[in-house]
């Protein structure tokens, strides 16, 4: 790989997943710990960048549409050579995005070689294999293993977001006196499978209401409407609206950064409260926890094993049992004893 000084311009292609661009802060940090100099610019969706905003290692930000068609992906292309002119980094896994690279014209184009996209990337890396299949790795290792290979190091501080400071002081005041603090975040833009039962979340709630006198939160975003409605006209204890007006990126980081623990789905919202550094219990089903399990993760994981399992499917095919075996009272005792540590730290 070209010595530090020579790499001026660098370009990022960001993961489409929430959670993946979480996971990819360590990574991102890491380019600008090895080339110190150069301009990091990074593009993915809105949402994405949205996400991302505020970070100090990175120079740009460039928002494009989600799977832009040939002729968008050419004029894409042109519009993003002068950025990735010495490096562009290719995180996701799809033949459209090491197009995207190779049509930038970059000098040095790195990603893994998946889906027959090799000869697109100057440098493909092979995937992570046991016995000659594809084995589940840590997406920020998985990303950190792949700069690896621009000799950049990681630096083992985890994944790292910025809320917006406006934001994260009209929140703090809106949530002023509400202590404990518990985020639910029922959703999971990846499919119905990875949620968890609206009714229990609203049950949760009620628990940790009686028993830890706790406000939640109810984090819910674009297309989550129904989930949020479900969880509402379930709980009887009241819950604590984020927003202002539409739902956004920044108003959840900033949401996220006041409260006291997080219960979730393995979904964007786990990932953004480990940046956070907050305690999560994460309620898990169909996917395999090694690729989320995370060294920096504070709390619990909540998992079953059933015969069906981890099936990575977004629509369970049968009865949702790796989800409806897990307990409210199972939720409910994880987050009293995360509450409970956090208590006794604070003490």
């Amino acid at each position: 790989m070209t010595a530090k000084h020579d790499v001026e311009k660098i370009l990022v292609l960001l993961p489409n997943w929430v959670g993946d661009a979480a996971m990819a802060t360590p990574a991102l940090r890491a380019l600008q710990r090895r080339f110190p100099s150069a301009q990091i610019t990074a593009a993915g969706k809105q949402s994405i960048c949205e996400l991302l905003e505020g970070l100090p290692h990175l120079h740009k930000l460039v928002p494009f549409i989600p799977r832009p068609p040939a002729r968008e992906l050419w004029r894409l292309g042109r519009v993003l050579a002068p950025d990735a002119s010495d490096l562009c980094v290719v995180l996701p896994h799809s033949f459209r995005a090491a197009l995207l690279a190779q049509l930038t014209r970059a000098r040095q184009r790195l990603g893994y070689a998946r889906g027959g996209r090799s000869f697109l990337l100057t440098r493909a890396l092979p995937p992570a294999k046991k016995s000659g299949r594809l084995t589940p790795v840590y997406t920020a290792r998985e990303y950190l293993d792949l700069v690896a290979a621009a000799g950049c190091e990681d630096d083992s501080q985890g994944l790292e977001l910025v809320a917006p400071p406006q934001l994260l002081e009209e929140t703090q005041q809106r949530f002023a006196g509400h202590h404990p603090l518990v985020g639910l975040a029922p959703g999971a833009a990846f499919g119905p499978s990875k949620c968890w039962p609206a009714e229990r979340y609203a049950a949760v709630a009620d628990e940790l209401h009686a028993r830890a006198g706790a406000r939640c939160v109810l984090l819910t975003g674009p297309g989550e409407e129904d989930t949020r409605d479900a969880v509402l006209r379930a709980a009887r204890s009241p819950l604590l609206n984020p927003y202002e007006g539409k739902p956004s990126l920044g108003q959840l980081k900033a949401a996220i950064a006041c409260v006291d623990l997080m219960i979730g789905n393995d979904s964007g919202p786990r990932h953004i409260a480990i940046a956070f550094k907050k305690p999560v219990v994460c309620i898990m089903g169909p996917t395999a926890p090694a690729y989320t399990q995370s060294p920096w993760e504070r709390g619990r994981v909540l998992r079953v094993d059933v015969d069906c399992g981890p099936c990575q499917q977004p629509v369970c095919s049968t009865d949702h049992r790796c989800m409806t075996r897990i307990s409210v009272q199972a939720v409910v005792h994880a987050a009293l004893g995360e509450l409970e540590m956090r208590n006794e730290a604070d003490f």
